[in-house]
C-alpha cells in the first residue's frame, strides 16, 4: 500500500486526477478532474481503494496510518469552505459516498448532513435563520445514517414521517413545519436506539468513522458481490470513500437539486435531459416521494443557473469526449457539481451518440465504432412501434423499465435464486428482457 491514503480536492486544485480511477474510484477521480478544469465542486477528499483492501486485511479496521491523513484532509476542507467540522454554531457538514472504479449496484447509499448533533442543529438553525431547514437536515441524517451505516430498517423511519403527515393532514414532506420536524427528530432517534441499542452518536468524528466503515463493509455486501460475479468484474482492490462538504438544495425556493444527462440516453438526441426538484436534497429526486420536474423547466425557474449548467454541459463533453451523467445542487442560487461520469444509454442512443460525436470532431470513426457494444445492437433489432404511426396514448408517465416478461413475482433475491435452482426452465422469464431506461436509467440499483 502506498504512503498516501487520502487525496484532497477543492477549488481549482486536486491531489489526484481523472486517470486514477483504480485508486480513487470513478467518483473520486472525476471530482478531482472537475476541480482541475475549473468546474465548481464543493471541497472534499477521497480515501483510496488501497485503504479498503487494507481494511479487510487488518480484520475490518481502518489502517492507523490513514487516520491522521483523514484529519489533515478535513482541516483543508475546513479552510477551503470556511466552516469547522463539529462546530456547534456554524458546523461544516459532509456527505459520505462510496465509489469503486466501476459503477456498482449494491454498495452503500449516500449519507448526507453528517456531522449534525443535538447541539449543532440549534446552531445551524440560528446561523441560517431557518429552523425548518436545520431540523429537516437532521432527521434526514438520522434516517440515512441509521439505515445505511447501522442496519436500521428504513421503513421504520418512513412509518414515522407518514404518521406525522397523516396527523397533520398534509401530503408532502415540505408541508411539515419546523416544529413538526423537531418532533420527528425525537421519534427518529427513538427508532435508532431501538434498532442499534445505543443513542444516535453526538460526536461528529465518530459519525464519520462509522460511515467510512460502512462504505468499506458494503464492498463485500451480498448485492455487490453478486453484481461483480454476474458482470465478471475481478481484480479491483475495493471501493474508495468520498467525503465532501455539504451544499444544500433544501434551503428554500432558491435552492434545489437534480440529475441529468448531457444527451438523451434513450434516443441519443443532442438535448439536455434530466430531472430536478426545488427545495430538496439529492435522494429526493429518485426516491419517488415527489415527482421531479424536467430539466428544461429550470430555464424558467432559475435562468442563470440553467445557463451555467448548459455551459458546463459543453465543457464536460469536450473534455471527456463522451456523453456525461451529472448530479448538481443549487444552494441559494449558487450552482455546485457533485458528480460526472460516463452516462448509460440504450443501444439506439449509443449508435446515434457515437455517430454525432464523430461528426462533431470529438472522436474519430474508429473510436465511434468501439463506443457501440455488440449487445447494444440487439436494441435496434427488437420489434418497435412505427414512429410514423398515429397512436393515441392511453396514459403518460416517467419511463423506467419498459420490456416484457412472464413469470412469478419474487421480492427476495435469495428466494428467487433458490426457485431457479429447483426449476431452471420454468423460473426463467419469457419474452423481452426488461431494460432500465428513461430519466432514471442513470441509477440501476442506485448504489452510488
Amino acid at each position: 500500500m502506498s504512503t498516501k491514503h487520502v487525496y484532497f480536492f477543492g477549488g481549482k486544485t486536486a491531489d489526484g486526477d481523472g486517470k486514477q480511477k483504480e485508486l480513487l474510484g470513478g467518483k473520486g477521480a472525476n471530482l478531482a478532474e472537475m476541480c482541475k478544469i475549473g468546474i465548481p465542486v464543493p471541497p472534499g477528499f477521497t480515501i483510496t481503494t488501497e485503504v479498503c483492501a487494507a481494511y479487510y486485511e487488518s480484520g475490518k479496521k481502518i489502517p492507523a496510518a490513514a487516520l491522521p491523513q483523514i484529519d489533515e484532509a478535513m482541516s483543508k476542507v475546513e479552510a477551503t469552505f470556511g466552516k469547522k467540522f463539529g462546530d456547534v454554531n456554524d458546523p461544516l457538514l459532509v456527505s459520505v459516498r462510496s465509489g469503486a472504479a466501476l459503477s456498482m449496484p449494491g454498495m452503500m447509499n449516500t449519507i448526507l448532513n453528517l456531522g449534525l448533533t443535538d447541539a449543532s442543529v440549534e446552531g445551524l438553525a440560528k446561523k441560517t435563520n431557518n429552523p425548518r431547514f436545520a431540523y429537516d437536515s437532521y432527521r434526514r441524517l438520522i434516517d440515512m445514517f441509521g439505515s445505511t451505516a447501522m442496519g436500521c430498517e428504513h421503513e421504520e423511519f418512513e412509518h414515522e414521517i407518514h404518521a406525522m403527515k397523516e396527523a397533520k393532514g398534509v401530503k408532502l414532506d415540505t408541508d411539515l413545519t419546523a416544529d413538526d420536524l423537531k418532533t420527528l427528530v425525537v421519534k427518529y432517534k427513538a427508532v435508532y436506539k431501538k434498532h442499534v441499542g445505543d443513542d444516535f452518536p453526538q460526536d461528529p468524528k465518530k459519525q464519520l468513522l462509522l460511515a467510512i466503515n460502512a462504505v468499506f463493509n458494503s464492498w463485500n455486501g451480498n448485492k455487490a458481490i453478486e453484481y461483480r460475479r454476474i458482470e465478471r468484474i475481478t481484480g479491483l482492490k475495493g471501493t474508495a470513500v468520498n467525503v465532501q462538504a455539504m451544499v444544500f438544495g433544501n434551503m428554500g425556493n432558491g435552492s434545489g437539486t437534480g440529475v441529468a444527462f448531457t444527451r438523451d440516453p434513450n434516443t441519443g438526441e443532442n438535448v439536455f435531459y434530466g430531472d430536478y426538484l426545488i427545495n430538496a436534497q439529492g435522494e429526493d429526486v429518485v426516491a419517488g416521494i415527489r415527482t421531479p420536474e424536467p430539466i428544461s423547466k429550470l430555464d424558467s425557474e432559475m435562468p442563470a443557473v440553467y445557463k451555467q449548467l448548459m455551459d458546463i454541459r459543453q465543457v464536460l463533453e469536450k473534455h471527456y469526449k463522451e456523453m456525461q451523467d451529472i448530479e448538481f445542487t443549487v444552494q441559494d442560487g449558487t450552482l455546485y457539481m457533485l458528480q460526472t461520469r460516463t452516462g448509460k444509454r440504450t443501444g439506439t442512443a449509443a449508435v446515434r451518440i457515437a455517430v454525432e460525436f464523430a461528426k462533431e470532431g470529438l472522436i474519430d470513426e474508429a473510436t465511434a465504432v468501439k463506443r457501440v457494444p455488440p449487445d447494444a445492437l440487439n436494441h435496434l433489432l427488437q420489434p418497435q412501434l412505427d414512429p410514423k404511426s398515429k397512436i393515441k396514448p392511453v396514459a403518460q408517465g416517467i419511463a423506467a423499465s419498459p420490456g416484457g416478461a412472464t413469470g412469478k413475482v419474487v421480492l427476495d433475491s435469495t428466494e428467487a435464486k433458490e426457485m431457479h435452482e429447483k426449476d431452471p426452465v420454468h423460473s426463467r422469464p419469457q419474452g423481452d428482457k426488461p431494460r432500465r431506461r428513461g430519466r432514471h436509467a442513470r441509477r440501476p440499483g442506485h448504489p452510488d
